[in-house]
Order: structure tokens, then C-alpha cells, then sequence
């Protein structure tokens, strides 16, 4: 998972219930750790950075093996549009990874992803395939998550609604015949 997939709670929320579930593993590392936490607190300054914190050791603490460490010596030697992104191509070839779920596609060529055995996926399209694979699971996962929003609650159509503004615009208009369900 790239960083900017992990700054919106009702994203992260998603991802970690599928991974939870068994649906896919969630990888990370600490240096994507600390680029959303960053980018979180930029986009809410109010928010304290301690509860950023607590939920980065909640993801870490429940999703097995997420987290990728000692990468860094493959760092120097890739080259991508953005230099600051090669430790997240580094995670994912020591991670053994075969995606880098990312909203950020150019960032992440083909062409260079290839020669690792990994594709860049944006979420919209790597969860619409998780929903293909298993709807039953999936849907539990999503109602899961809506259940969990009490401050206030969500109705279903809401919920949808709101999984098409983070970014996953397809996803949210194929939930959109599972709302019962929701």
C-alpha cells in the first residue's frame, strides 16, 4: 500500500477489514508509515498526532506481516519519475509483493515494475477485483466497517457515498446493488 492509499480512515478502514479477513495481505513500512501520517496531519493539523500514531500500531498490530523491513539497500539502485516513491518499490520487491496499490499510477511505470514481477494497481480497481473474487466476504467486510461508524452512523447509501469521495468511484457504484446487504 502506497502511502496517499492509507491517509483516509474510511479508505484505510477498507483495507485493513479485507486484510483482517484474508482477503489480500496488507504490506507496509515505516517510511510509508510516516508519509501518511504526515500527510494526514497536513490535511487535519487539529488532529493530534498521537492518535495518528495509535493507529498506525492498530494497522501494524492487525495485519499479519505487514509490515517490510530492511529494503533500504535496494533504494539507491531504482529509478522512478519520483525519486522520493523508491522506497516504496524498494518495500514492495523485498516484501515479495505483487502489487503497489497506489493512486498515484504514473509514479510507478510498467515498464520499470515489470522487471520486479509487480504491477501498480489504484484502489478503486485492486478492490473491485477483491469484491470479483469473493463478493460474499467482501461485502461483510464493507458492512463491517459501516457498522463501526456510530459517531454518527451511516446509512448504507451514505457509506457508499462516501467510498466514492476518498477516490473509489467504481467500487462505490457496484456496492451500490449490495446496499440491503450493507
Amino acid at each position: 500500500m502506497d502511502a496517499n492509499v492509507l491517509v483516509s480512515m474510511t479508505l484505510t478502514d477498507l483495507v485493513m477489514e479485507c486484510a483482517y479477513q484474508g482477503l489480500f495481505a496488507a504490506r507496509w513500512s515505516d517510511d510509508i508509515h510516516r508519509e501518511w501520517i504526515a500527510a494526514a496531519h497536513t490535511m487535519n493539523p487539529g488532529r493530534p498526532l498521537d492518535k495518528l500514531e495509535k493507529r498506525r500500531r492498530a494497522m501494524d498490530a492487525n495485519a499479519d506481516e505487514a509490515l517490510i523491513e530492511g529494503y533500504d539497500a535496494l533504494i539507491p539502485a531504482l529509478v522512478l519519475p519520483d525519486p522520493d516513491d523508491r522506497h516504496v518499490l524498494a518495500a514492495a520487491i523485498h516484501g515479495r509483493c505483487d502489487a503497489i496499490v497506489t493512486f498515484n499510477l504514473k509514479d510507478f511505470p510498467a515498464a520499470v515494475l515489470a522487471g520486479h514481477g509487480i504491477h501498480a494497481a489504484h484502489p478503486d480497481t485492486f478492490l473491485l477485483e477483491v469484491l470479483s473474487e469473493d463478493e460474499a466476504a467482501f461485502v461483510t467486510c464493507v458492512r463491517k466497517c459501516r457498522s463501526r461508524l456510530l459517531a454518527p452512523p451511516k446509512a448504507a447509501d451514505a457509506y457508499i457515498a462516501q467510498l466514492g469521495r476518498v477516490g473509489l468511484p467504481m467500487l462505490a457504484s457496484r456496492l451500490t446493488a449490495y446496499e440491503d446487504l450493507i
